[in-house]
């Protein structure tokens, strides 16, 4: 493993590692945590409740992005790293239907 592969696994890591550090902030926070960037959050019913549904989103998906970091430690692999990058494509996907689809819907007032 040369030192290149090692500095981008660390800063995989370091990315995962903000992602639940958000979820966190998210899960105690007093107003409603906008989940997509430059939008404002939707009054919701149960602020409390909201928040930590997206905080637990947040925190799934840094681990989830941390894990699929992992093929990078696989060095000179191209197959496994293209298989981060479409699994984090995914994920991105996935957790924004789970945003809108499930907490958004649950929580809105209406």
């Amino acid at each position: 493993m040369n030192a290149g592969t090692l500095w981008g696994f660390v800063l995989w890591i370091a990315g995962g590692c903000l992602l639940v550090i958000l979820g966190i902030r998210a899960f105690f926070a007093k107003k409603e945590v906008g989940f997509f960037n430059n939008v404002r959050a939707l009054p919701m019913r149960d602020v409390k409740a909201y928040n930590r549904a997206v905080g637990r989103l947040f925190i799934g998906y840094g681990i989830v992005f941390m894990l699929l970091g992992l093929p990078i430690l696989a060095d000179r692999n191209k197959g496994l790293l293209i298989l981060s990058i479409l699994g984090v494509a995914v994920e991105t996907i996935v957790a924004m239907a789970v945003y809108i689809l499930v907490i958004q819907s649950k929580y809105e007032k209406k």
